[in-house]
């Protein structure tokens, strides 16, 4: 499987403790296999941090997902009320940044307007199942999460390019 990640530099070696907290699957390193969405990804960070757009292309073993050698999660591609919960805890800044216990996550990535609705959940506005059914209208581009360096061990990277 083709994943991509889209930054603003080459990335010569993935360094875990360079991500941030409080994104959707907690501090890792995000991909996709959606090239948009990456070169979406790359555009954004040059242009709110400098550099180039980069897209850089990862070939990744997905017969690790379904190995007894890596703790994965795999939420369906919608959004669900466990993978709202689930962004939600990872999200909340109010709360010191979770430490997930899985090598890899793949489901949807909740984009702004995900977290406009889940500010809304939080005022009690909305419930979480309001919240999920909301979410199911929206189309979800796909990211995979890689939180440890054992499950680097199944990605290479075929190449980078600048946009």
């Amino acid at each position: 499987m083709i994943l991509y990640h889209g930054t603003n530099q080459d990335i010569k070696d993935i360094d875990l403790t360079k991500g941030l907290s409080h994104k959707d699957f907690g501090m890792g390193f995000y991909l996709t296999p959606d090239k948009a969405t990456a070169e979406r990804m790359a555009n954004k960070r040059a242009k709110l941090f400098g550099g180039e757009p980069t897209l850089i292309e990862y070939s990744f073993d997905e017969t690790s997902l379904s190995s007894n050698t890596l703790k994965v999660l795999q939420f369906p591609e919608k959004a669900t009320v466990e993978w709202a919960r689930f962004i939600d805890r990872n999200r909340d800044r109010r709360k010191e940044s979770l430490t997930i216990e899985y090598d890899i996550i793949s489901g949807p990535i909740a984009d702004d307007g995900v977290a406009y609705s889940l500010s809304r959940y939080h005022e009690g506005t909305m419930t979480i199942e309001e919240l999920a059914n909301n979410l199911q209208d929206k189309y979800l581009d796909q990211q995979y999460y890689f939180g440890t360096e054992r499950s680097l061990k199944y990605l290479t990277k075929v190449k980078a390019s600048r946009l």
